[in-house]
């Protein structure tokens, strides 16, 4: 699927649903991550293992089981991969008393003076990109974007090339060893058919993880972030809510305390596949040359 970035990206999200062929798709659906109200619990890993029947760890994968630590503070799945759907973050950072939000604080002691460790959180999950470089590369059609505008893999025919994992750019799908094919969050399309919300969602006890209408979830954020403005709290930021980004805006955003490459996102995503209509056009003007040098030389040599 080829596109163009500057027309796409303009304006409110694009209808992906739509453009994949979708007549009378239900609203947009997605996630909204609220960090700030995340208290580390992994509830959501948990019920997306139990629910995907996502084994514990996959072989290459730093966690090998579920009470192994990485080093990296509670964190034992260290990342997103093949057999790691959801994973939550622990950042523990040390300054100044954060503004009191009900978040997990430690005292670094007396001779500290009022510096504090903080704990920043987050359930990362995958994107379900507007413009997801995973379908543009696919070459069986395993990666299909759902009537709900999500990117799900059908890993009965993914042929296990792996093109979908270097054309992510946030590092989500991963190749399962075990098996060879591609895995990732498919925001549980067997539970939305049936009208219900995500495993993760559903076992969330804070409400960080939220599911509904990507509409309605961008105005949900936008006011919880106007309410920590507020709260003084002035490095809150949206992250993939932008439709004016290099995907287009995402079907699972996030609320952060703090920039994006503190919980290991990067700050700028583009889609990776931007450049292939460019990138063909070149192709096929020198292959039309090609050819027609050939046919000038053999033309030449007959005379």
């Amino acid at each position: 699927m080829t596109f163009d970035l500057d027309t796409r990206l303009a304006g409110p999200l694009a209808d992906p649903a739509g453009e994949a062929g979708h007549t009378d798709a239900p609203p947009r659906m997605g996630f909204f991550t609220d960090t700030s109200v995340c208290i580390g619990c992994k509830a959501c890993e948990v019920a997306c293992k139990e629910w995907n029947a996502v084994p514990a760890a996959s072989t290459g994968e730093q966690s090998t089981g579920p009470g192994d630590l990485s080093g990296m503070s509670y964190d034992n799945t260290v990342g997103l991969g093949g057999s790691t759907w959801r994973h939550v973050a622990f950042v523990e950072q040390t300054g100044p008393p954060p503004v009191d939000l009900g978040m997990p604080s430690v005292p670094q002691g007396a001779d500290e003076g009022d510096r504090e460790m903080r704990w920043l959180m987050a359930s990362d999950v995958c994107k379900h990109c507007t413009h997801a470089a995973c379908l543009d590369v696919c070459p069986t059609g395993s990666l299909f974007r759902t009537e709900f505008g999500t990117v799900v893999v059908q890993e009965d025919i993914c042929n296990g090339c792996g093109y979908c994992v270097p054309a992510c750019p946030y590092g989500v799908i991963d190749i399962r060893p075990e098996d060879g094919r591609a895995w990732k969050c498919t925001l549980c399309y067997d539970r939305l058919g049936a009208g219900q919300e995500p495993a993760c969602a559903k076992a969330c006890p804070t409400d960080s993880i939220q599911y509904g209408p990507l509409d309605e979830l961008r105005a949900t954020a936008a006011t919880r972030l106007a309410d920590l403005h507020d709260r003084g709290m002035e490095k809150a930021q949206l992250y993939g809510h932008d439709a004016n980004d290099g995907v287009g805006g995402d079907g699972a955003f996030f609320l952060l305390l703090d920039r994006p490459e503190v919980y290991g996102l990067p700050p700028d995503p583009i889609v990776t596949t931007r450049d292939l209509p460019e990138m063909w056009k070149h192709a096929a003007l020198t292959a039309a040359g090609v050819v027609v040098a050939v046919a000038a030389a053999f033309i030449g040599g007959r005379r």
